[in-house]
């Protein structure tokens, strides 16, 4: 990343800044401005209107010589702050409330035009050249009955309104300061809150796809970054046992599949190479055949957890009778179990009894379960099987009566290729997955599995089905 979120934020915030500064200060000057100058020319314009309405000016434009219209002319001047002129129609001035002019009749304004004030309140100027800084003017006629008989101009500097504007402006200017510090912090904010823990998200995700799944996230704030830092922490672990799982898992293959082959291969080149006597091969070639049922048990088991991993989204589920494909998976039983004199008791709840799952896969569940039961059976025991339904769920159980599990393996038997010792098991043909895959296909169907042993006892495993309705 060349150039940063919060870079590119501080350098919009102050291009922003300095755009919104300079229009303030210049568009903003210029509306204040011209709105002060509209609200002052109309204030003067109605003031004037109001005046002119007295007969008091109708009797100064005859008689200019009035003290007591002068004083009243100067005191509106002085509220206005402004300069009050009564004018006749030739443009000359016959009073003046200003203190630097106030002799009548001696300013006379050239070019005079009382038409220009026809369509408009006010104008802005120096008022025909009469003033040497420009002026807020308002005219307005003085009638005697319908004839115009004079003026009254009311002059405003625009000087005064120029400082009206610059307070308003510095008023302005500081809030805006204020209003672009607080934005300011909000920039602070948001780099220690969102900027910061992020850049350190972003580097925990680089640790990860570089292979550094141990390495943890330093973010542990109550928010949504504080939230994605624990759930890339939490599935970073996840990769990591995952990780070291297939590599067990690899490991626990490999030597699965070493132990055989090296047998096998020994064996043979025995008898190739003569080491082995032709009246011995049988008993060697059993063992060949001994180790080569081995493997191809496993070889179906790892493939049936393979199609497990697609079948959890595309089970065929439909409706069943357990009772049913429990006995047929019992009658695969007998031959083994009369060898041992081992006794398969079904103890099934009615005649039928309909459950909705994947049939295939259930069937596998029991086979498993019972293998299990019939290669840790003593000899002349009992194997149950048994279904119940309580609370709209079908309960399997598979219990046998043979050396049981030790307390501290129970939590381990689902794993796969995890094996007791040897001196629990009667067959080394096992591979150590057959639970493995009972417990996926229980996974699959989003139920439940439990066992019960007591070493010297035996074991109990217990499964849970929808049932169908």
């Amino acid at each position: 990343m060349k150039q940063h979120l919060y870079t590119k934020l501080l350098i919009l915030y102050f291009v922003i800044g300095g755009i919104c500064f300079l229009l303030l200060s210049s568009g903003g000057s210029y509306l204040v401005e011209k709105k002060l100058e509209k609200t002052t020319g109309t204030s003067l314009y109605r003031t004037a209107s109001h005046i002119v309405s007295q007969d008091e000016i109708r009797q100064a434009v005859k008689n200019p010589d009035s003290q007591k219209l002068s004083l009243s002319l100067s005191s509106a001047a002085s509220f206005e702050n402004a300069d009050f002129w009564i004018m006749d129609t030739e443009g000359t001035v016959l009073i003046n409330t200003s203190e630097h002019d106030s002799d009548t009749g001696h300013i006379k304004v050239k070019d005079f035009s009382p038409s220009d004030y026809n369509e408009k309140c006010y104008s802005s100027g120096t008022f025909y050249g009469t003033f040497k800084t420009a002026h807020l003017t308002t005219v307005v006629p003085v009638k005697d009955t319908d004839q115009v008989i004079g003026y009254l101009a009311v002059h405003y500097p625009m000087k005064n309104l120029y400082e009206s504007r610059s307070n308003i402006m510095e008023v302005m200017i500081i809030i805006f300061l204020v209003i672009y510090a607080l934005f300011f912090s909000f920039l602070l904010v948001y780099f220690y809150r969102v900027h910061k823990p992020l850049k350190e998200i972003l580097k925990g995700t680089q640790e990860f796809a570089n292979g550094n799944l141990s390495y943890t996230i330093p973010v542990d704030s109550e928010d949504e970054m504080g939230y994605l830092s624990h759930s890339l922490n939490y599935m970073a672990d996840k990769l990591n046992k995952n990780g070291e799982y297939q590599r067990q898992f690899i490991s626990n293959v490999s030597h699965d599949f070493r132990s055989p082959l090296t047998s096998i291969k020994g064996y043979v080149e025995a008898m190739l190479d003569g080491t082995i006597p032709p009246e011995m091969q049988e008993k060697y070639l059993k063992v060949i055949a001994f180790e080569s049922t081995r493997l191809e048990k496993l070889t179906r088991s790892l493939l049936t957890l393979n199609e497990l991993d697609v079948k959890k989204r595309m089970m065929h589920m439909r409706r069943f009778d357990i009772n049913e494909t429990i006995r047929t998976t019992a009658a695969t039983f007998e031959g083994t179990c009369s060898e041992r004199n081992i006794r398969l008791e079904l103890r099934l709840a009615g005649k039928e009894l309909f459950v909705r799952a994947d049939m295939e896969q259930i069937q596998q569940v029991l086979y498993n379960l019972l293998d299990n039961a019939v290669k840790f059976s003593n000899d002349s025991s009992s194997i149950e099987l048994e279904t119940t339904v309580k609370h709209g769920k079908v309960f399997v159980s598979v219990k046998d009566h043979g050396t049981g599990i030790p307390k501290e393996s129970l939590p381990r038997i689902w794993d796969r290729f995890y094996k007791i010792d040897a001196s629990r098991g009667k067959d080394r043909k096992g591979t150590g997955l057959g639970l493995a895959i009972v417990k996926e296909i229980i996974n699959a169907h989003k139920q439940n599995i439990n066992v019960i042993s007591t070493v010297g006892v035996g074991t109990e495993f217990l499964f849970t089905l929808e049932k169908s309705k």
